[in-house]
């Protein structure tokens, strides 16, 4: 049985007030090439990216690589660099490794807009637990909710001089 919206996602007006970050944009909303922090082409996507999808450059993610932040709205081009306010974050698993992904926008985003975002996730952690399983790549997918934007960065770490990006193919 489906869960219902309200268990699924805070009401937009519960949210906790935002946290301002800086986003480099990697993927523009619509975009097929999905890029990494090095500028580099990590894969082309059958499908395009509902959002504009980022990185904020000073901090770490769970997973090791800089923390991922998606920003609603209108497509920016590749490269823009925005300061954007942080309302919330996804938590997404894939092949075992969490990872938050900050859900950022001008305006607080509404109950639809969060909504899509867990949706979006949701299906991406089974197309994503479909392409593991064909390559043999072991290990859990899937979206592990909503938190707040507050928590999301308490996880991350700053960036170091000595940042490598992780060894994970996707």
């Amino acid at each position: 049985m489906p869960t219902p919206r309200s268990a699924t996602a805070p009401a937009a007006r519960s949210l906790e007030p935002p946290i301002e970050v800086e986003v480099v944009i990697e993927v523009p909303r619509g975009s097929f090439l999905k890029r990494g922090s090095t500028g580099a082409v990590d894969f082309v996507s059958p499908l395009p990216c509902p959002f504009n999808y980022g990185a904020v450059p000073t901090l770490l993610g769970l997973e090791g690589d800089l923390l991922d932040a998606l920003v609603l709205g209108p497509r920016l081009p590749y490269g823009t660099r925005l300061r954007v306010p942080a309302w919330g974050a996804v938590t997404f698993t894939d092949r075992g490794l969490s990872d938050d992904k900050l859900v950022c926008c001008a305006q607080r985003p509404s109950a639809a807009q969060i909504y899509a975002v867990l949706r979006f996730f949701r299906f991406y952690g089974r197309c994503k637990g479909l392409l593991n399983l064909l390559r043999r790549r072991p290990g859990r997918n899937g979206c592990d909710g909503w938190r707040s934007a507050s928590s999301a960065l308490a996880r991350a770490r700053p960036l170091t001089d000595t940042f490598t990006r992780p060894p994970v193919p996707f």
